[in-house]
Formats: C-alpha cells, structure tokens, sequence
C-alpha cells in the first residue's frame, strides 16, 4: 500500500517519526564521518518529501478531491516544489541549517523547506481544482 492511500493520522504519524529517526541517524552519521551534511545522508530528503505530500493526503478525504493522494500529477508537481525550496533555502530554511547542530541541522532545514512546499501544493490545488 502507498503511503498517500493510509488514513490521514497515519501518514502523519509516519511522517513525524520519519522525522525523529532521521534527526537521530543523521546525528550519528555527521559524527562518524565528520561531516555536517554528507551527501551520502538523503533520509532528510525523504522526511521533507513526506511533509510536502502531506496535503494530498488531507485533502484526498475531501469528497471533491477523492483520489487526489494518486494523481501522479500533483505528487510530481510536489516533488519539484520540495526540490526547488530544498535548493532555493529561502531565508528561515538557510538559517535552521545553518544554526541547528548535528542531525536537527541536516534534517530539519528539509522539513521547513517540505512545510514551505506543501504549503505551495495545497494553494495550487485548490486554484486548479477550486474546491
């Protein structure tokens, strides 16, 4: 089963301890290679991508929207929007990963920059599909 089609509560329920368990293996992994963020480290991609599709989710119980969570249209569009704020970092996403130390810091400035692109998603489905 996709993540999209679980129940609302959880995938977010899947989406936050994605995010504890990345936060911790990225904490682990910065010290064993000392390093702040090795590319060799993408569970903070899959965190800030879980955050993006987030709304697809919720939305996908309202009546007008059924089946949107399966629309490879809209989970793409997400994909790009997560990766153009993961690369653009508008200023509170630079400064978290700036600032945070070890694994919060590789982790969290992907979730702010997936919140900042669900937020995106969700205004262009409702636009498009008008609910």
């Amino acid at each position: 089963m996709p993540l999209t089609a679980l129940p609302t509560w959880l995938y977010l329920v899947t989406t936050v301890g994605t995010i504890g368990l990345a936060i911790w293996s990225a904490d682990v992994m910065t010290r064993a290679w000392a390093t702040e963020d090795d590319g060799r480290i993408v569970i903070d991609e899959i965190a800030g991508q879980l955050v993006t599709l987030a709304p697809l989710v919720a939305l996908g119980s309202h009546r007008s929207l059924a089946g949107i969570q399966h629309s490879w249209f809209w989970v793409v569009t997400g994909f790009v929007l997560f990766r153009v704020y993961d690369v653009w970092k508008p200023g509170p996403v630079r400064w978290l990963e700036e600032n945070l130390p070890g694994g919060a810091g590789v982790v969290m400035d992907d979730v702010l920059a997936g919140v900042f692109a669900a937020a995106t998603l969700a205004a262009l489905v409702v636009l498009v599909v008008r609910i």
